[in-house]
């Protein structure tokens, strides 16, 4: 699962060294990680970024942890990144011009969610188009029926639905969907990670007065990809976003290589603020 120690480089080996051992027993010739027990889980290392407090479904670790992996022998296998981004005040024009256009041609239109009631049937559908979108990203595996509604309920809790944004086609199912969250990290560490007796308590209060949206999840059908989706997901996501008083953003994680999805975020100001890294090392 998550790797982590005491400030001991041998005791970092040692961990490392008992796993190594293990997979050479079942004949395997490379480890790569570290991964949660499933790819819902958070991946990897943080290696950069350690002034910022981690957002939910994000890894953490002490910044000497990086080092002594490598000192281990491990390189990098996929590096994964995290945006800042201030709310702009409006989205350049042209933006609205092409999701008004992509609206217009695809015969699509944003579903209005008002309350949690008005979400809830939602939840699977944009789930399985998680499962038809996700299929390149590290690690992922499709989910099953039941594994849908198991994530379902595990988040439907903290979900505003004014933060939750679909666009449907002509047969009302979702093509595209950008799901945010207020930022809960200070609740989190003022609950010492507890959410009993008090902790939910905290959580729920840094998530009223916190200025940081987090972005947790998002896709477009693969068809659909590069149409102006993500335009019109925009605008309706920073129109809340500002009627909410939020000021910035964080991306959650973005693979380095996902080239397209960095440069739109670029282009609109965003700054890479932290950075994390799945190992790998030959056991031959």
């Amino acid at each position: 699962y998550q790797l982590d120690s005491e400030r001991d480089g041998e005791v970092v080996r040692a961990l490392i060294g008992a796993v190594e051992e293990w997979a050479r027993s079942k004949g395997m010739d490379r480890m790569i990680g570290p991964f949660g027990f499933s790819d819902k889980d958070p991946q990897g290392v943080q290696i950069a970024g350690f002034e910022q407090l981690p957002v939910i479904a994000t890894p953490t670790n002490a910044d000497w942890l990086p080092a002594m992996v490598e000192a281990c022998g491990y390189t990098q296998f996929e590096d994964m990144v995290s945006y800042r981004m201030d709310i702009p005040a409006r989205l350049p024009e042209r933006y609205h011009a092409i999701a008004d256009r992509c609206l217009r041609n695809l015969g699509s239109h944003r579903v209005p969610l008002g309350s949690k009631r008005e979400l809830k049937p939602w939840v699977v559908p944009v789930l399985r188009l998680v499962n038809a979108t996700y299929g390149d990203l590290l690690g992922f595996a499709p989910m099953s029926e039941e594994e849908m509604h198991v994530l379902a309920k595990k988040y439907m809790y903290i979900l505003d639905p004014q933060l939750v944004h679909l666009i449907a086609d002509a047969k009302n199912e979702p093509v595209a969907f950008v799901i945010a969250s207020p930022d809960m990290s200070e609740g989190l560490v003022r609950a010492n990670g507890k959410l009993f007796p008090l902790g939910f308590v905290h959580i729920l209060r840094a998530m009223k007065r916190s200025k940081q949206l987090d972005l947790l999840l998002g896709a477009v059908r693969p068809d659909l990809q590069g149409k102006g989706l993500t335009a019109a997901l925009g605008i309706s996501l920073f129109d809340a976003a500002r009627q909410h008083g939020f000021t910035h953003l964080d991306s959650h994680l973005i693979m380095e290589r996902n080239t397209r999805m960095r440069a739109e975020l670029e282009r609109l100001g965003a700054v890479v603020w932290k950075r994390y890294r799945v190992y790998q090392r030959g056991l031959s």
